[in-house]
């Protein structure tokens, strides 16, 4: 699955260049990778859990067309970042956001008529339960990019919601109005990606993008480059199939910082997704388990695998 890149690149020196950023368009993004969890979950045996996933992203997408739209960010508060080398959604004020709030209501409310396994709907029930403080907990470590391991549940229902609040806000901004910050950080939320992705779209074939975990944006990065530390050195590639030509889901280790982060060519295969293949791929995270490189990115629904 790819997202839209803008019709009329930069151009240097009369060649074209992609563009720092590609913002979400929430409803059709959420669709798309709703078909590719079901898709995925064929034949495969990780199938319940892939199809668990698929209804739950159908309810984000059919959320990211019902609900009120946001309130976009000030101008203001745009330039404030942009001049300050800063991602202009502020993760700490999107915590107390009534906007969050009433979307992790709408969603657990969709969520009800998702099948689950039992310890999922006991999770969801004492959710919907849950005293603000405490989702406020739950809220906070998914905006931190921090999910303990032993609360897995309730906070992947948060992590959905906060995924479709983030997109939305993201939506509003204007691509143009972002700037690099640094190495592995979003530049409209601030956020890790879960994994990047080479694209083969017309107008920026061959970059490769980081895929935000939160808000959904797409920002481009240098293609051999370890995006937890920014070290050009000591790159390598691992996969199931040895490192092959055929792998189009690779994991891109890096002996500087001793972490990994997939990497996936959608110039090979365009219906991959960040998310989606992520959780899929789940055969690469157990091939790397335990030798000398730990996961860097992060991915909300696969927090304890």
């Amino acid at each position: 699955m790819t997202q839209d890149i803008p019709a009329r690149p930069d151009m240097i020196g009369g060649v074209s260049t992609p563009p720092l950023a590609i913002l979400p368009r929430p409803a059709r993004l959420f669709a798309a990778r709703a078909d590719r969890f079901a898709h995925l979950a064929e034949g495969s045996r990780l199938a319940p859990y892939l199809r668990f996933m698929a209804d739950l992203t159908r309810a984000q997408a059919d959320l990211a067309g019902s609900l009120p739209p946001v309130a976009p960010l000030s101008p203001d508060r745009v330039a404030l970042a942009r001049a300050s080398r800063m991602p202009p959604i502020d993760r700490h004020a999107v915590l107390d956001d009534p906007g969050l709030a009433a979307t992790l209501d709408a969603l657990i409310a969709a969520a009800r008529a998702i099948a689950m396994p039992a310890p999922a709907r006991l999770a969801l029930d004492a959710l919907a339960d849950a005293a603000p403080e405490d989702r406020r907990w739950l809220v906070a470590n998914v905006l931190d990019d921090a999910i303990p391991a032993d609360s897995v549940a309730p906070h992947l229902f948060v992590a959905a919601a906060v995924q479709l609040h983030l997109a939305r806000l993201a939506a509003t901004l204007d691509s143009g109005d972002l700037v690099a910050i640094r190495t592995g950080v979003c530049p409209a939320c601030g956020g890790k990606p879960a994994a990047s992705v080479v694209t083969g779209v017309m107008g920026a074939e061959g970059a490769r993008y980081a895929a935000c975990a939160g808000c959904q944006t797409l920002w481009n990065e240098v293609r051999v480059k370890c995006l937890s530390c920014g070290s050009t050195k000591g790159i390598a590639f691992q996969s199931v199939d040895d490192g092959t030509e055929g792998a189009q889901i690779k994991a891109e280790t890096c002996d500087a910082c001793d972490t990994w982060v997939k990497q996936m060519d959608q110039h090979k295969n365009p219906s991959l997704d960040p998310i989606a293949d992520d959780v899929a791929s789940l055969g690469l995270d157990a091939l790397m388990r335990g030798g000398r490189w730990r996961r860097g990115g992060f991915d909300p629904f696969l927090t304890g695998y």
